[in-house]
């Protein structure tokens, strides 16, 4: 009897979010893995309607976005031929949650799927990962949607009251309502600082050829506090007193301190450290991390991830790194730059959870500089930190020698103190150096005589809070439990893209309707913005991921109060209550008040007789109408001066008769060399209704078209224009290869 043919395996297909690393993962898999990417979410809510049906407990819609269709039908077909699908999505919620909602569209048999998860994209990790496959966490499934589908009722429900109540085109958010409030609240306190003046007495010494510098610090044997001397006159007081020439050191205190090095990195401590050091915003830091996760050519033919995990509040590290760190540390530092152990850290994160690892390298002999030349410079400045951060958590401590000299009179009436500190053994600063000053002393002992070279009175005044930068938000956001690793970048990208927040040296400001908008919630809707209920809400979702609650049911406690106070809210408040103040000016045109508006761009004087007068003129920094500028030029409409004006996309020149005159003078646009399609028509930039693009100008005819502006130069390949690109100019063209490459 013939053998029966044996069923031919149509192998496994393994799915992930991106093609960067899909194709690092595929490097370490043979010929019966099929890599695939998902290019992201594949399902979402529905972007034109809520989605959710709150009359049916909840339950919500979800639909394919356009863009994932015609991968989600790749998908399927691939799907359909594989023995096994094993979804190899992030290890977060939100992972979780794509390789569900991947699992619904392919709709596969239950035996055929399998999950699996890993920290870091390694050899190792990978097939560690495939030896320990699961099922889908339901659990973390369901966290993610009841996050999405509370966010979703929060901001389809309260932004239509906020078009309607203050300005079309605002919208609501329950982490970017709370992160407003704070950088509101910090400008207010700012604003009502009242700085106090308070001086120092500042002398310097000389002990043969050192000098020494030393602060007023006791007067007739008591101490000069912050404020003990408050004025000039007190100052000068003081100063009368200090004639002798002839000093002493009273006393000499010498003592050894160490520091120890810091943790290694969380997604917070990561995102504030390379603001502070690097300059990187929250959004900038976590695109650069994601590269260098998913993989990165190091070699031929060698793409990996050069670091873990980059969502985690973990301070943990892998026992494995723990001994390769300690080894490597003895190797190329020597023994005494070594901890005694393994140092291990707790997380001072509200609500952090610690299943995951700490950012840290996947290889520590992967020195920043052996792969220099593998990286973009930004994507190297972020992993030379990274690396610094995870190597000097497991390196000795710092020793410190802290030096500090009393100085007094003869008659004892006045003593100044100096201090110095200087590092007796850098230890952990020599990987990951803290920019630490040192002041040197002279080695002077107690009774040695000191010539009063100078004595100064200095004024100070108290100085305010500053605002928050990107890493101070990020931080109090942690300290106060609102939000996750995953959230902060998005939260500060969106305050500031609706014009909520913007960026004053390199600190974020709140705008006028920024200011509205918070103390409307915070006033009428107390919960949405409160501190602790934000909080709250984090951690019914982390109870939900841990199955202790049912996320319908989370949801429902939540809007039914909700829904009930929007209701009343929607019939209570006026937008001309909400919206308009008294400016005490007169409309030239119609001799009614002018009242100053607020909308979405700002504030500005409009007349109270709306719509039958239309007049309306910008306010300067100080809330006053500014004076129409009129130029000698006039309308070639109605004959009337034109003006400088500042509209909703910038300045512009148009004619003072405004509104009954609405000629705007049209500016030649900048191009940035020919277009490189049809070779007669120049680039230049154009503005429709999504925001500035750049065209050639021989439309329609030509149709070339950049969603980034060009720099004006060529590429050396293609001869397209090089656009700007987050790391470095690329090509503008699609197809080019060194464009395929650099993606």
């Amino acid at each position: 009897m013939p053998k029966a043919k044996a069923k031919k395996s149509r192998g496994h297909l393994v799915i992930v979010e991106s093609p960067t690393k899909a194709r690092t993962i595929s490097r370490f898999l043979g010929s019966g893995f099929q890599v695939e990417s998902s290019y992201g979410h594949v399902r979402d809510l529905p972007k034109s309607k809520l989605g959710v049906d709150v009359e049916k407990n909840f339950s919500p819609t979800y639909v394919v976005p356009l863009k994932a269709k015609a991968r989600v039908t790749e998908l399927k077909k691939l799907a359909a031929k594989a023995d096994t699908i094993y979804f190899a999505t992030d290890e977060d919620r939100e992972g979780e949650a794509i390789s569900w909602h991947l699992a619904e569209l392919l709709a596969p048999k239950p035996d055929r799927i399998k999950r699996i998860v890993f920290h870091e994209i390694t050899d190792s990790a990978i097939h560690e990962a495939l030896e320990h496959p699961r099922s889908i966490d339901q659990r973390l499934v369901d966290a993610q949607q009841a996050r999405r589908v509370l966010d979703r009722l929060v901001g389809y429900k309260l932004s239509p009251l906020l078009w309607a109540k203050v300005a079309r085109g605002l919208s609501a958010g329950r982490v970017q309502s709370v992160a407003v409030r704070l950088i509101v609240e910090r400008e207010r306190e700012i604003s009502a600082f009242k700085p106090q003046e308070y001086w120092t007495v500042d002398a310097t010494f000389t002990s043969g050829q050192d000098e020494i510098a030393a602060v007023l610090a006791k007067l007739d044997g008591k101490a000069v506090g912050k404020f003990g001397i408050g004025n000039q006159a007190a100052a000068d007081g003081v100063l009368a007193r200090l004639s002798e020439k002839t000093w002493a050191v009273t006393a000499v205190d010498r003592k050894q301190t160490t520091r120890r090095p810091q943790p290694p990195f969380t997604t917070s401590t990561l995102q504030q450290a390379a603001n502070k050091r690097l300059g990187f915003s929250a959004s900038q830091t976590m695109v650069l991390a994601q590269q260098l996760y998913e993989g990165i050519e190091v070699g031929k033919g060698q793409s990996v991830g050069l670091i873990t995990y980059m969502r985690t509040d973990s301070v943990n590290l892998a026992g494995l790194f723990l001994q390769q760190a300690s080894g490597f540390i003895r190797e190329t530092y020597g023994e005494r730059y070594a901890a005694g152990g393994p140092r291990t850290y707790q997380t001072k994160a509200k609500g952090a959870q610690e299943a995951h690892e700490a950012i840290r390298p996947t290889d520590v002999t992967r020195r920043p500089e052996t792969v220099k030349a593998h990286l973009t410079p930004t994507q190297f400045r972020l992993y030379q930190l990274i690396w610094q951060r995870a190597v000097s958590s497991q390196m000795a401590d710092a020793e410190l020698q802290a030096t500090a000299l009393d100085i007094a009179n003869p008659a004892g009436t006045a003593t100044f103190r100096a201090t110095g500190s200087v590092v007796a053994f850098d230890g952990w600063l020599k990987v990951y150096p803290t920019g630490l000053q040192e002041t040197v002393l002279p080695q002077l002992a107690q009774g040695t005589a000191v010539a009063l070279k100078a004595v100064q009175p200095n004024q100070h005044f108290t100085e305010p809070p500053a605002r928050y930068s990107e890493a101070s938000l990020v931080k109090t956001l942690e300290e106060l439990g609102i939000g996750r690793p995953s959230t902060y970048a998005p939260t500060i990208a969106t305050v500031i893209n609706r014009g909520y927040v913007e960026k004053v040296e390199k600190r974020l400001k709140p705008t006028d309707i920024g200011e509205l908008v918070s103390d409307l919630l915070v006033k009428h809707f107390p919960n949405i913005v409160d501190y602790q209920f934000t909080a709250t809400v984090e951690d019914d979702l982390d109870a939900i991921a841990e199955g202790k609650h049912a996320w319908q049911q989370t949801i429902k406690e939540f809007y039914g109060p909700f829904a009930k106070l929007l209701e009343e809210k929607t019939q209570e408040l006026s937008k001309k209550e909400l919206t308009e103040t008294a400016s005490g000016a007169v409309c030239m045109k119609c001799g009614k008040p002018m009242v100053i508006k607020i909308g979405r761009f700002g504030r500005f004087l409009a007349c109270s007789g709306f719509p039958e007068c239309t007049n309306k003129a910008p306010l300067d920094k100080e809330g006053k109408a500014q004076p129409l500028q009129l130029l000698d030029e006039k309308c070639p409409q109605c004959g009337k001066p034109l003006t400088n004006r500042v509209g909703r996309f910038g300045p512009f020149v148009g004619c003072s008769g405004y509104p009954d005159c609405r000629y705007i003078k049209k500016t030649p646009s900048k191009e940035y060399g020919a277009c490189p399609k049809c070779g007669k028509g120049a680039i230049v930039a154009k503005r429709s209704r999504r925001g500035v693009f750049y065209a050639c100008n021989a439309y329609p005819d030509c149709k070339n078209a950049y969603n980034t502006e060009p720099t004006g130069e060529h590429c050396t390949t293609c001869k397209d224009l090089m656009i700007a690109g987050k790391e470095a100019p690329r090509c503008g063209n699609k197809e080019c290869p060194t464009r395929a490459k650099a993606a």
